[in-house]
């Protein structure tokens, strides 16, 4: 039981919160953690926070789109990107805001805590791989501009630099997702839907079907069905 502790411990020095794709982990305090190291796990993890990713790391997020991937068009595999995969999630996590999942005052802030997060990743990812920010660096501007935990702070820019990621892996959450909801937005229609070239369900399921590609190949796979040599100078 001791083991196990010491080892979740350690797990959350780089998963300090929520996380999903092919498993399931949950950060919570546990006996070999100091007194601060639990308060700070349990900020990080509290349940509106929770509330606010379980759809990005579940359904309709990586769970659904990993079940799809197994079953459509699995030649594509080798050429996955983070711009695909990962806007797909965060895509969700803001139309589902859009959509009024989020009722009280403390969901939203949930919501918005994870978009800013989002952000946040783009810009100091991009620094530390540019040699322009060190990692304690990283560490405060996440404190000082996300406001996170000093632990969950540590956790992600271990994470995010250890070497497990491409240098543009975090920026295409952020910027995956914006450019699924403009390519969204022009296939169907406005925040609401109607007077596009097909429905919002018709758009998802396609998106799904067609697995992974950059975002761009995408659009044309869906809508103008451009040669790959003829893709348009598309900036979302």
């Amino acid at each position: 039981m001791l083991a196990h502790a010491h080892d979740a411990r350690d797990a959350q020095r780089v998963n300090p919160f929520f996380l999903g794709g092919e498993t399931i982990q949950v950060s919570f305090p546990t006996d070999a953690m100091a007194h601060i190291e639990k308060l700070q796990s349990l900020r990080s993890n509290n349940e509106h926070f929770c509330r606010a990713t379980v759809h990005h790391e579940l359904i309709p997020g990586h769970w659904l789109q990993q079940y799809s991937q197994a079953r459509h068009r699995t030649w594509r595999a080798p050429f996955d990107t983070p711009f695909w995969i990962e806007g797909w999630a965060l895509y969700w996590e803001m139309r589902l805001y859009d959509l009024g999942l989020a009722k009280s005052p403390l969901d939203k802030v949930g919501m918005l805590y994870w978009r800013k997060h989002r952000c946040a990743r783009i810009v100091f990812s991009l620094n530390f791989h540019l040699g322009r920010w060190t990692g304690p660096e990283c560490v405060e501007y996440l404190i000082d501009r996300v406001g996170h935990e000093r632990a969950a702070a540590e956790g992600e820019v271990r994470r995010s630099v250890g070497g497990a990621y491409g240098p543009l892996y975090q920026a295409a959450y952020m910027l995956g997702g914006l450019q699924l909801r403009a390519l969204r937005d022009e296939l169907v229609g406005g925040a609401a839907g109607g007077g596009g070239r097909c429905t919002d369900r018709e758009f998802h399921d396609e998106v799904l079907r067609q697995n992974a590609m950059p975002i761009a190949v995408l659009r044309a796979a869906l809508g103008e069905q451009l040669p790959p040599r003829e893709l348009p100078d598309w900036r979302f």
